[in-house]
């Protein structure tokens, strides 16, 4: 193929989805890796696209830099947000050992949650509070407090978690792509949500439709390493995901 026919196809490709990864377009134009890669580089210099690793995405996609006080995103996709505690709740069994990490979403999961023979530990202070009012037994980490998103992160709590092992782990994700994968803006909260990640049997990621096209500076985790709970998936790129589960079709 020409090169120029390639690097079209792939400009098309990266507009119609917003992010491709190497294999799909090795696949797609029947290419090398190294030419794609020696490709995506190019229509990177041109400003046309952006490369990152694994593959590219839109130009002028939307990058989340900075955390939002958790004040601020309460009333925000409320409605999505419930849908999808609401599923991730009911996911929850008898004997379970239960991560639940600090965020919005996580927090709805609460109201939600029918079984008491469960035992959770979390990062989140006012989790931890309304998991004991029920009369859940909880465990919270220690480490810093982190006030913007009502978090304890650091090394001591990532200490904490080398002991644990979760049946399953519930999390929040400031960015959910296909090829960047789930990343958050600040180190310290993701090297903790990944520590968390690696401990559980059983990842889910709860993610209303607006997290899908935002980017953070740090990826916690590859998008395979987890299930991802929406209401509904953004766009066509997704369709073939065996890891998004959309509550809106269940």
């Amino acid at each position: 193929m020409l090169i120029e026919k390639r690097l079209s196809g792939i400009l098309e490709l990266v507009e119609k989805n917003r992010s491709v990864t190497v294999a799909e377009l090795m696949q797609k134009l029947n290419a090398s890796e190294s030419t794609i890669r020696r490709d995506l580089n190019t229509l990177d210099a041109q400003g046309r696209l952006v490369k990152v690793h694994g593959g590219a995405i839109a130009a002028g996609s939307v990058y989340s830099t900075i955390d939002t006080e958790v004040s601020a995103k309460q009333d925000m996709n409320r409605e999505e947000k419930l849908e999808i505690a609401k599923y991730a709740a009911s996911l929850i069994r008898p004997g379970d050992f239960v991560y639940l990490d600090a965020g919005t979403t996580t927090e709805l999961m609460i109201d939600f949650i029918q079984q008491r023979q469960v035992v959770f530990v979390t990062n989140a202070i006012l989790h931890a509070k309304k998991l004991s009012g029920l009369g859940i037994r909880t465990y919270i980490l220690g480490g810093e407090f982190k006030p913007v998103t009502e978090a304890i992160v650091g090394e001591e709590a990532i200490l904490n978690l080398s002991k644990f092992n979760f049946t399953k782990g519930f999390f929040g994700s400031n960015g959910v792509n296909r090829v960047t994968g789930f990343s958050t803006p600040e180190l310290n909260e993701a090297m903790l949500k990944k520590k968390a990640m690696e401990r559980s049997r059983e990842c889910y990621v709860l993610s209303d439709v607006s997290k899908f096209s935002q980017i953070a500076p740090v990826t916690f985790a590859e998008f395979d390493d987890a299930t991802v709970i929406t209401t509904k998936i953004p766009d066509s790129s997704y369709e073939d995901c065996r890891n998004i589960v959309e509550v809106s079709k269940l």
